[in-house]
């Protein structure tokens, strides 16, 4: 199987990297400054399951030919747009789309573009960025992605991509109800990303504090009823771990959109908070701690974007 893989940042720069590593056909898809890097130093990974410096192929946007079987797209949902006119080239043959984004805003649009059948559905569980350097560092120890077809005329291609995977160093699974999956996680991000960019620190400062507690679980509690507003309840056990995840004292654990947030850049606040407060009002929820949070967010964005004028 031929992959391209869309960025080689956090999400693509690790888990492509860590498919190279396993022997598997992968090329990433950068701007020519990533490029530049890639050639002089390779793709570098800093993780707790060991380090590597992998040569690996790479083309920019003007190169792509309709040539691949699978499309990885890693990009924020901030860059959606230019994203799958970056990849439309690599569309126009068999290949399928692999959208590693957070929340479910980006299928609609990604299946408006490329026709529902070349769509498939995925989420990925890490926390790593593209360090200064050039590094691609994971920051916390889990590193998982799911996947599964969201059409029958795509089963064949997620198997392909899981004999890909067989011996990469990171969790995987293949899933029929990819749905649910990308609910639990909308769940989880959602929670972590509103309470830790609201608050600007991570759970374990924000635990620390007198109500922090309180606050995030009413925040994770909001968010579960909007899955099960819409037709995909939480699992408990996914529950249960995302309880423990967003209230472990001691924990450096914060979201990309905080760290964004100090460094002043773009965030995926609509696609992450906005949506989902948009389908609670849809169901009539009273949701509070997701209206704060995500006022605070478009509140950053406003903000931001007046002073760019």
């Amino acid at each position: 199987m031929k992959t391209l893989v869309l960025g080689a940042g956090g999400v693509g720069g690790y888990f492509g990297g860590r498919m190279v590593e396993a022997g598997a056909d992968v090329t990433f898809l950068v701007r020519p400054k990533r490029a530049a890097a890639l050639a002089k130093d390779g793709l570098r990974i800093v993780s707790p399951y060991g380090n590597a410096t992998l040569k690996v192929k790479f083309v920019m946007q003007d190169a792509v030919k309709p040539e691949y079987d699978l499309v990885m797209f890693t990009t924020k949902a901030y860059d959606l747009v230019s994203g799958m006119d970056a990849i439309a080239p690599a569309m126009g043959g068999t290949a399928v789309v692999l959208p590693f984004l957070n929340g479910m805003a980006h299928l609609q649009v990604l299946d408006e573009r490329f026709g529902r059948d070349k769509v498939l559905g995925g989420v990925a569980y890490i926390a790593a960025m593209l360090a200064p350097d050039g590094e691609v560092r994971q920051l916390a120890e889990f590193q998982r992605i799911v996947f599964g077809p969201r059409a029958a005329s795509q089963k064949g291609a997620c198997q392909a991509l899981s004999a890909d995977l067989a011996g990469v160093k990171f969790d995987w699974k293949q899933l029929d109800d990819i749905d649910q999956a990308m609910w639990e996680k909308w769940v989880m991000l959602a929670t972590i990303a509103g309470i830790t960019s609201l608050m600007r620190a991570p759970v374990g400062d924000i635990v620390f504090t007198g109500s922090g507690e309180k606050l995030t679980l009413a925040l994770l509690a909001e968010c579960a009823a909007i899955a099960r507003a819409a037709g995909f309840p939480p699992g408990e056990a996914a529950m249960a771990t995302y309880r423990g995840m967003a209230t472990a004292k001691g924990s450096f654990f914060g979201a990309s959109m905080m760290r964004d947030i100090e460094s002043g850049g773009a965030i995926e606040g609509d696609h992450v908070l906005g949506a989902l407060l948009a389908l609670a009002r849809k169901h009539g929820l009273a949701t509070p701690m997701l209206e704060v949070s995500t006022t605070h967010v478009e509140a950053y964005s406003a903000r931001r974007a007046r002073e760019a004028r």
